[in-house]
């Protein structure tokens, strides 16, 4: 097979040719295990994708990311020769996210090599939805059309031949190294709920960093296929910028979803264990549900997506708080859905959206400028949106948590925890512990 690298080109002078079909085999745990830059994958109940290899590459940086990332979107899905035989499944997308913070990443940091915003137009994607799978081919250039042809024919063949391969197995964990200690991290809580006191925040997440080394190199395509088993309904992702380490997560948490003039969001905030019977499990929930600190943060989240959502919709609808239950932990949890009054891009969204309270706080720039005070890591991608986008404006967008990023045999695993004002210290460090399990189970 031809190598797929990704190689960054000018959007507004690229033509872009996408072909495609449909295919009986689609190993996609194996396509993404042969490490060709960039790579993605993403999965969720209904939908599992494979991508690699760059046909056209966007990137941004700064404040101005979002805008840019759309700007450069559009321009390339309107010079795209996209068969109208395609269906929907089987379109092209752009794949990617954003760091959390508009600044640049610390040189130290285990984000060397993501950009401020990145996405990528793959060469290949594999797509499988509903039991039926899909080949895409994109190619650039003068001579895209062949390009594309020979891609999509090499691949057939290609899909017809690999086997899945079998699982390797968790590489184990030789030494872990945690920012902050928790007598830090107890000072930093107290110091942040000072602030809630005086009114200067009336929430703010501060988040934890786990640096583990690794006793075997790592496949994080086989750990995405462990945590499909544990985490069948959460947002499974893995991005591999090229010369940069591996982004992945299993989160429990949607940021967007746009498709026409319909927005679904939800406020995910508020958390406790689960137990270790039927019955402790049950009397969990109904003290999360009744938790006066937790139903205070979950609300605060809730009314704040609304807030953020009042400007593009018609009307905002507001569903029953629930309990989410995941294998390690339970949170509240709350669907919002909006119906637009014009058409807007999910970027705009996306935009409006983060950081929403539940990883970032309020109000937002007190939170962010207490976050960046406080933290003494790089978030990177950690709790930012990652996701894709159509030549539509459609999308989903999930929000990083629950993850981990990976180079070599080091990995570093980020979790947070809401403060507001009754919150308590050691309380909330027990539960940065528990939001480390989806990571940590798949390592050790």
């Amino acid at each position: 097979m031809e190598p797929l690298r990704g190689e960054e080109v000018t959007v507004a002078e690229t033509t872009v040719t996408t072909r495609g079909c449909p295919v009986d085999h689609a190993p996609v745990r194996t396509v993404l295990d042969t490490d060709t830059r960039p790579r993605f994958a993403w999965a969720t109940g209904t939908e599992t994708i494979a991508a690699r290899g760059a046909a056209a590459t966007i990137t941004g940086s700064g404040g101005s990311r979002f805008g840019d990332v759309r700007t450069a979107a559009r321009t390339l899905f309107d010079d795209h020769d996209v068969p109208e035989t395609l269906p929907s499944v089987a379109r092209p997308r752009l794949f990617g996210g954003f760091a959390f913070h508009d600044g640049d990443h610390d040189g130290e940091s285990p984000w060397e090599g993501f950009p401020g915003a990145g996405f990528f137009l793959p060469a290949v994607q594999l797509t499988v939805r509903d039991g039926d799978a899909w080949l895409t081919v994109s190619a650039t250039g003068p001579e895209a059309d062949r390009t594309a042809d020979e891609r999509l024919a090499a691949w057939r063949t290609e899909l017809s031949t690999l086997a899945d391969e079998p699982q390797s197995e968790p590489p184990g964990i030789a030494g872990r190294e945690r920012t902050p200690s928790q007598s830090a991290w107890r000072r930093q809580v107290r110091a942040a709920i000072e602030k809630v006191d005086r009114g200067d925040l009336r929430k703010v997440v501060l988040a934890q960093a786990l640096r583990v080394s690794l006793e075997a190199e790592l496949s994080v395509p086989d750990v995405l296929a462990r945590l499909a088993e544990t985490y069948p309904d959460c947002y499974r992702f893995m991005f591999s910028p090229v010369d940069a380490g591996t982004f992945f997560g299993a989160t429990p948490e949607r940021l967007v979803s746009v498709r026409g003039r319909t927005v679904r969001t939800e406020a995910l905030a508020g958390s406790t264990g689960r137990g270790d019977t039927p019955a402790e499990d049950e009397w969990l929930a109904k003290e999360l549900l009744e938790s006066e600190k937790d139903r205070h943060e979950h609300q605060l989240v809730a009314d704040a997506i609304r807030d953020q959502l009042a400007p593009f919709a018609t009307s905002i609808r507001t569903g029953e708080r629930t309990v989410r239950r995941l294998a390690t932990v339970q949170h509240l949890r709350t669907s919002i859905t909006a119906e637009l009054g014009d058409d807007e891009h999910v970027l705009d969204l996306v935009e409006a959206l983060h950081p929403t309270p539940a990883v970032g706080g309020l109000p937002p720039d007190a939170a962010l400028r207490t976050i960046r005070d406080t933290e003494a890591f790089d978030r990177g991608w950690y709790a930012a949106p990652i996701g894709w986008l159509d030549g539509s404006g459609n999308g989903t967008f999930a929000v990083g948590i629950r993850s981990a990023v990976a180079r070599d045999r080091t990995a570093t695993l980020f979790a947070g925890a809401g403060i507001v004002s009754d919150s308590d210290p050691d309380r909330e460090w027990d539960e940065v512990q528990l939001k480390y399990r989806p990571m940590l189970d798949e390592l050790e």
